[in-house]
Parts: C-alpha cells; sequence; structure tokens
C-alpha cells in the first residue's frame, strides 16, 4: 500500500517535471530580455530536472521488480537532484552577474548597486 503510494507520488513529480519544463520553454520564448529569460531557464532547471530526479528515485523505490538495483537508481536520482538544487542557481547568479558586468542591462532599472561600487573604486 505505501509502495503504491509512493509510486503515485513520483508519476506526480515526473509530470510536474515535465509541465515546468514546457512553461520554461515558453518562457524563454517569450520573454523579451536576457534576465528574464534567465529565470525562466532557471525554473526550468530546477522544475524540470530536481522534481523529476525526485520521482525517479521514489518511482524506483516503489518497484519492488527492480530487486536491489532500485536503491542504486534512488541514490544517484536523490544525489543527482541534490546537486542540481545546489548548482543551478549560482551558474544562474555567474551568468546574470557577468552579463550585467559586460554592460547588458535590464530594461526598468531601479537601483544599481554594481555602477555604486564601480564609482566608489571597488570594482575596477
Amino acid at each position: 500500500m505505501i509502495l503504491e503510494v509512493i509510486g503515485w507520488i513520483g508519476i506526480s513529480l515526473l509530470a510536474i517535471g515535465a509541465l515546468m519544463d514546457v512553461i520554461a520553454a515558453i518562457g524563454i520564448n517569450k520573454f523579451k530580455n536576457f534576465y528574464l529569460r534567465l529565470h525562466a531557464a532557471t525554473v526550468g532547471i530546477i522544475g524540470g530536472a530536481f522534481y523529476p530526479l525526485l520521482g525517479l528515485g521514489l518511482l524506483s523505490l516503489s518497484l519492488e521488480q527492480l530487486g536491489v538495483i532500485r536503491f542504486y537508481i534512488a541514490g544517484i536520482s536523490f544525489t543527482s537532484a541534490f546537486f542540481v538544487l545546489i548548482t543551478a542557481p549560482v551558474g544562474s547568479h555567474i551568468l546574470a552577474r557577468a552579463a550585467h558586468r559586460v554592460g547588458v542591462m535590464p530594461e526598468p532599472i531601479g537601483v544599481d548597486r554594481l555602477k555604486e561600487d564601480r564609482e566608489k573604486g571597488v570594482f575596477k
């Protein structure tokens, strides 16, 4: 009984991941500037990779037909999901900072702390 529930949760996470990938693809095509597209790409990475990896891990745990190998599949899936969760925001932050430093400015800009730091001489 509990394995069936875990299996259905895994399938649901796989479906959510597929939906998030579609939403991210639409966002990347529809958004107009680099920063909004970067946000959509990050949503696609987190939602389209993290959730399906969790779902795959749960689904593999629920399949008794796999035998002992299901624990290896689940462990690799959970470990990969953890590393995706850690590295995706860092990567998008690095891309946004590099784009800002070379002069790609967001459209409606309110406060530019990096420009203020450059004027003070903190960054060259």
